[in-house]
């Protein structure tokens, strides 16, 4: 079985072989050993911290296969972001001009540098490794951070956004990037992505703050305005079920689109209520798939379940991966 928990230094060997495998374009998931180190331990304070409001808190997440134990899939959660290093976005806007002498109409695409210095929840980091992707666990690891986010809601801003990996080769080459940024920094694609993992200082000190005009772009660069990489589309698919929307801002390197939503309107949050164990059962008598969860200690689990007088029936399996006794309370959201 899959339980999805939080990292811990016990899983940097795991992280790190998800990080190579990972390809070019995924920011938050760095081939630095030790600067992935460094987002462990800051998650663990994070999750020590038991924060009663968003104060810039990264809460990074396992994916583990309990019966290899090993961890196949990571996703994450930062409460905040702006503040001590702003969050830059490139805002579309979009303009009609016309002229009657020429009879002529043209819609003009702009650019505008946007900086955010107090802003809201993000979610990224998402990563499963390839031979896992069926069954609905992609979906699963998608959504069990919502889960966290229903248990402990006062740690969180009420807007929810998300950066979604724009179009790129597998050598790294954005088109999008080849065409602005590239002009501005002087160095390629992923060492940017790289660096501004670390320190976005550089960012506002080299970006045009005056807008772009997208329609002197390249045209490989202007398909690639607010597109998803194809091995991404599926979760932008999620999370548009979920009830994000597309917010008419794109990543400044490789122009990949930022969707967002109300904290309390995403379908999982929305849906999560606490439940009761009364008993178990068989999977084949389940009549509906959920995710399960626990908050002391945190961990969140699939299982087949059945109502039964105010309280569920959990397959053994679960129960047993939850630490769960008949009685005891938990979290729990429908996966579909």
């Amino acid at each position: 079985m899959l339980i999805f928990r939080p990292m811990t230094m016990h899983d940097l060997d795991d992280l790190y072989a998800l990080a190579m495998e990972s390809a070019f374009g995924l920011t938050t998931l760095t081939r630095d050993r030790d600067a992935l180190a460094r987002k462990i331990s800051h998650a663990e304070h994070s999750f020590h911290l038991k924060a009663e409001r968003p104060g810039g808190e990264t809460y990074l997440f396992a994916l583990e296969d309990s019966s290899r134990r090993r961890v196949i899939g990571t996703a994450a959660v930062e409460s905040k972001v702006g503040g001590f290093q702003p969050f830059y976005s490139f805002r579309l806007e979009e303009m009609i001009r016309r002229s009657e002498t020429l009879s002529a109409v043209r819609e003009l695409r702009l650019l505008h540098l946007h900086t955010e210095h107090d802003g809201p929840t993000a979610i990224g980091t998402l990563y499963l490794m390839p031979e896992y992707r069926r069954d609905g666990n992609g979906r699963f690891l998608s959504l069990a951070r919502f889960i966290f986010m229903a248990m402990f809601p006062q740690a969180f801003e009420k807007k929810v956004i998300a950066e979604m990996r724009g179009i790129s080769d597998e050598s790294g080459r954005s088109p999008f990037w080849e065409a602005v940024g590239s002009h501005f920094f002087g160095i390629d694609f992923p060492r940017a992505d790289y660096l501004s993992s670390i320190d976005k200082k550089f960012i506002a000190e080299l970006m045009p703050h005056y807008p772009v005009y997208a329609n002197l772009l390249p045209e490989s660069a202007r398909n690639a305005l607010g597109k998803t990489h194809p091995s991404t589309e599926p979760a932008l698919k999620i999370l548009y079920n979920e009830g994000f929307s597309f917010m008419h801002h794109i990543d400044i390197f490789d122009g990949g689109p930022l969707v967002h939503a109300s904290l309390p309107e995403i379908r999982t949050i929305k849906r999560s209520r606490r439940c009761r164990l009364e008993g178990i059962l068989d999977p084949a008598e389940g009549d509906s798939i959920l995710m399960v969860a626990t908050q002391e200690p945190f961990r969140v689990t699939r299982s087949a379940a059945r109502s039964q007088g105010d309280g569920l029936l959990l397959e053994k399996s679960a129960v047993r991966l939850l630490g769960l006794e008949a009685g005891q309370e938990f979290q729990a959201c429908e996966l579909k």
